[in-house]
C-alpha cells in the first residue's frame, strides 16, 4: 500500500509587490485528492485569513498584502486536509514557511552620526582620521543588495575614505589649524557594490585639526616705554608686554627673561600664568639723579617645544622696554649710616658724643635740619644741634643706671618739614670707676669659746658695679678704727676674696659675745675707690666635736658706730611690724561693728514675766509705769477732756508728787470689750501693711485700758462743789496743760 502525503513546491513571495490583484504565492494538494471537491484545505498561522488566504477546493494560496523583508523575513503556518461531508482530517496537520524574497529596496545608512574625528596639523599624507560605517537593510545572503561601497562627495581636496572599509586619512600634508581649523566632508555609502542601479546613503563628517607648536612667539612692538617715581619700592610693577602666540593651549605657554646685564640688576621679569604677560618689576631702588633711563632687553620663547619643528626657526623673540624715572622730592639721606657711638659717663652735660650727617639727594640740594625723635628719648638725656648734627648730652649720665641709649634721629628740609628721614642711633656709655666695691653680703660668722689661734672664720668676696676694661682687682685690710684689735686676723688672698682668722687662744662668751670687725675694700681704679664693711663675729658655746650649742645676742662693738645699713634695715623692720599691728586693730574693729550692726539689726519684743501680784491698784510706788508705757502710743485712743487711768499718765508718775484725794468711781455693771477688740484688729492690720515688720512670729503688748471712765472725772478741777475753797496749786507739777 502506498502512503498517502502532501504535495506541494516551495512557497515564496515577492516583497513589496504593486500589483492591484492578490499575489500567487503557491498550492498545497493532497495526493488523495482525486478533484472531485469531497476534500477541504485550510490554512492557519502567522497572517492566515489576513495576510494569506486559500481556495479550499483547489488549495491556492494568494498574499493579498504590500509584504516588506526588512520587517518579516518569513511567515509559518500550518495545512490541514478534511473530509467536506464529515469535517474528519484526511492527513495529519504539516507546517510549511512562505519565505519573502528581498528586493533592494533600503538605501545604505550612517547610523552613528553625527561623525566628528581629529587629526594634528601637518600631519603627513595617509594619516589616518577616524572611520565611518553604512548599514544597508536588505538580504546580504541574495544578491548584491546590501555590499555597500563608500566614496568622498566633498573635502576630497584635503581627505580620502577607504571604499571597503570607511576608514578617512589625510589627502595632503601641509593642513594648517592656524589658515583652517576644521573641515566638512561628505562621505557616500552606495549598495549594489557601486553598480548602476544602487541605492545610496550620505553623512557629513566633521573633522578638527589640532594644534601642535609650530608657531614661535612674536612681540607685536619691537620697543615699549614705561616710567615710574624714583621712590618706587622694590618690587613695584612698572609695566607689561607681551608676545603672541598663534598657536592654542600649552603651545602658547611661554616664559619672559631679561637678556642684557644692566636690566638684569635693575629689574626683574615674571610671567603672568593666566594671561601670559611679562611683568616688569623694580629690583633695585631707582635713582633719577643717578640715572633717567634705562634700557631693558626683554626676550620670550615657548616653554614646551616640539623637537619635530625645530627646522622651522627659533621658537623665541625679542623686544626693547625703556623706563624713564620720574625726579621726586626725597627727604634726606643719612651719611655715612653709622648707627653706633659711644660716651664716657662721666662726661659733662654738653659734651659732644658725635655727629651725624645727611644730605638732601636731590638736584637742588636743599638744607637739612635735625632733631630727635622724644618717644624715644623721654628724659632728654640727649640734644642734638639742629643744623650741625652733633650729638651733645644733655644730663649727666650712668652706666650703672642704662649701659646703652637708643634713639631715633629726624632729618628734614629746611622748607619742607614733610621730607622726613629717621635714623636709629645706638649710644654705649663707657664705664668709669666711679663705684667703690661693697662686701657681697652682710656677712656673719660664729666661733668657738675654745677656738685656736690661725682657725679660719670667714672667707670674704665683694662685688663692685663698675666693669672696668681690665677686670676688677680688690685689695683688702682691716679698718684703721681696728688697729688695735688682737682677735682677729685679715689674709688677702690675691684672687679678690680674704680670709679672716683667730688671732687668740680662746674666747669668753661672758666677757663679750659678739665682734664687729671692720674691713676696708679698695679697688685698683683709677682713681682707686674704698669701702668699709662690716664682719659681725659670735662668741657661742660648743661641744666637744666643735658643734655650735649656743649664741648669745649682745653685741659688743670693736667699732664705736653702726653701719648705714644695718640701721635702716632695723628702721624697715620696725615700720613692718607697726604697720602689721594697726592693719591687726583695723580689722577687728570692722569685724566688731560688723556684728553690732547685725545685732542691732534683730529688734523684736519681748514678754517679761513677773511672778509677782503688787501690792494693788493703791500701791504706785513698787513699779514706774511710765518706763513701760513709754513704749506705747496712745494718742489715737484718747478722745475727750475725761481720761481713764494710767493710760493719761496721771499723778503718780513722779515719786516725789503729792496726792491729793479724789471722788470715788462707780463700776459699771455690764462690761463691753469690743473696743478692745477694735483696737486690736487695727493694729493687725497696721502690722500686715508696715514692710519693715520681722518676717518672725511676735508678741505684742499694749498698754491700752480701754475708752473713757463711765464715772466722773478723777480729777479734781470738775468738781461738783460750788465752794472754791480747793486748792489747785498741786497742778503745776502735772506737767505742760
Amino acid at each position: 500500500r502506498v502512503k498517502r502525503g502532501w504535495v506541494w513546491n516551495q512557497f515564496f513571495v515577492v516583497e513589496e509587490y504593486t500589483g492591484t490583484e492578490p499575489l500567487y504565492v503557491g498550492k498545497i494538494h493532497s495526493d488523495s485528492d482525486e478533484g472531485d471537491g469531497s476534500i477541504k484545505y485550510t490554512i492557519s498561522g502567522e497572517g492566515a485569513g489576513t495576510i494569506f488566504l486559500i481556495d479550499e477546493i483547489t488549495g491556492d494560496i494568494h498574499a493579498t498584502e504590500r509584504l516588506d523583508r526588512e520587517q518579516k523575513t518569513f511567515y509559518t503556518l500550518r495545512a490541514q486536509a478534511r473530509d467536506r461531508q464529515t469535517d474528519q482530517l484526511l492527513e495529519p496537520e504539516s507546517e510549511f514557511i512562505i519565505k519573502v524574497q528581498d528586493i533592494n529596496d533600503s538605501e545604505p545608512r550612517f547610523l552613528e552620526g553625527p561623525y566628528i574625528g581629529s587629526v594634528a596639523e601637518l600631519s603627513p599624507i595617509g594619516t589616518s582620521v577616524m572611520q565611518v560605517m553604512a548599514s544597508d537593510a536588505d538580504d546580504p545572503t541574495y544578491g548584491s543588495s546590501a555590499r555597500v561601497v563608500y566614496s568622498v562627495l566633498e573635502g576630497e581636496q584635503h581627505f580620502t575614505v577607504d571604499s571597503k572599509t570607511g576608514v578617512i586619512r589625510t589627502a595632503v600634508a601641509d593642513l594648517d589649524r592656524e589658515t583652517q581649523d576644521r573641515y566638512e566632508v561628505v562621505i557616500r555609502a552606495t549598495d549594489m557594490a557601486g553598480q548602476l542601479g544602487g541605492l545610496s546613503g550620505s553623512t557629513t563628517v566633521t573633522i578638527v585639526v589640532t594644534d601642535v607648536n609650530d608657531n614661535p612667539p612674536r612681540f607685536p612692538q619691537k620697543m615699549y616705554q614705561f616710567s615710574i617715581v624714583e621712590t618706587a619700592p622694590v618690587g613695584t610693577a612698572i609695566g607689561r608686554v607681551k608676545a603672541e602666540d598663534s598657536d592654542v593651549g600649552e603651545n602658547t605657554d611661554m616664559t619672559y627673561q631679561v637678556k642684557d646685564e644692566e636690566g638684569v640688576e635693575m629689574f626683574k621679569v615674571t610671567t603672568d600664568s593666566n594671561t601670559q604677560e611679562a611683568v616688569i618689576t623694580v629690583q633695585k631702588p631707582l635713582d633719577y639723579e643717578s640715572k633717567k633711563v634705562h634700557t631693558v632687553v626683554v626676550e620670550a620663547l615657548n616653554k614646551f617645544v616640539d623637537p619635530r619643528f625645530v627646522d622651522l626657526g627659533t621658537f623665541r623673540d625679542q623686544t626693547i622696554v625703556r623706563v624713564s624715572v620720574l625726579d621726586v622730592d626725597e627727604p634726606p639721606e643719612f651719611r655715612p649710616p653709622s648707627n653706633l657711638m659711644e660716651v664716657q659717663e662721666d662726661a659733662h652735660v654738653g659734651s659732644v658724643v658725635g655727629v651725624v650727617t645727611a644730605l638732601d639727594p636731590d638736584t637742588a640740594n636743599h638744607p637739612v635740619r635735625y632733631a630727635i625723635d622724644r618717644s624715644t628719648d623721654a628724659e632728654r638725656i640727649f640734644d642734638i644741634d639742629a643744623k650741625t648734627g652733633a650729638i651733645v648730652t644733655g644730663k649727666v649720665l650712668d652706666r650703672e643706671t642704662a649701659g646703652w641709649h637708643n634713639i631715633t634721629v629726624l632729618a628734614m628740609e629746611a622748607d619742607n618739614h614733610s621730607q622726613v628721614s629717621r635714623a636709629s642711633l645706638r649710644i654705649r656709655i663707657l664705664d668709669v670707676n666711679d663705684n667703690p666695691p661693697e662686701l657681697a653680703t652682710p656677712y656673719e660668722a660664729a666661733v668657738c669659746e675654745d677656738a685656736k689661734p690661725g682657725q679660719l672664720i670667714q672667707t670674704i668676696s665683694v662685688v663692685d658695679r663698675d666693669e672696668p676694661q681690665t677686670g676688677h682687682r680688690f685689695y683688702f685690710t682691716l679698718a684703721p678704727e681696728a688697729s688695735n684689735n688682737h682677735h682677729f686676723s685679715l689674709l688677702d688672698i690675691q684672687d679678690n676674696t680674704a680670709a679672716v682668722h683667730t688671732q687668740r687662744v680662746g674666747f669668753n662668751r661672758q666677757e663679750q659675745d659678739v665682734y664687729l670687725l671692720p674691713i676696708l675694700v679698695v679697688d685698683s681704679g683709677p682713681p682707686a675707690l674704698s669701702s668699709t664693711g662690716t664682719l659681725t663675729i659670735r662668741i657661742c658655746g660648743c661641744d666637744s666635736n666643735g658643734a655650735i650649742q649656743s649664741c648669745n645676742s649682745t653685741a659688743y662693738m670693736v667699732s664705736a658706730t653702726l653701719s648705714p645699713g644695718a640701721l635702716i634695715a632695723l628702721l624697715v623692720c620696725i615700720l613692718i611690724l607697726v604697720v602689721l599691728v594697726l592693719l591687726i586693730l583695723t580689722l577687728k574693729r570692722h569685724h566688731k561693728s560688723h556684728l553690732t550692726s547685725e545685732d542691732d539689726e534683730d529688734m523684736r519684743d519681748n514678754v517679761i514675766k513677773y511672778n509677782d501680784e503688787g501690792g494693788g491698784e493703791q500701791d504706785t510706788e513698787a513699779y514706774d509705769m511710765s518706763a513701760l508705757r513709754s513704749l506705747y502710743d496712745f494718742s489715737e485712743i484718747k478722745g475727750g477732756d475725761g481720761g481713764g487711768g494710767p493710760g493719761e499718765g496721771g499723778p503718780g508718775r513722779n515719786p516725789a508728787s503729792e496726792l491729793h484725794a479724789l471722788p470715788q468711781w462707780v463700776q459699771s455693771p455690764d462690761l463691753d470689750f469690743s473696743v478692745f477688740r477694735d483696737y486690736i484688729c487695727r493694729k493687725v492690720e497696721q502690722a500686715d501693711e508696715d514692710l519693715s515688720v520681722p518676717p518672725y512670729d511676735s508678741f505684742q503688748t499694749y498698754a491700752f485700758e480701754g475708752s473713757d471712765s463711765p464715772v466722773p472725772s478723777l480729777s479734781s478741777i470738775n468738781t461738783w462743789s460750788s465752794g472754791s475753797g480747793q486748792d489747785f496749786s498741786y497742778l503745776g507739777g502735772w506737767g505742760p496743760r
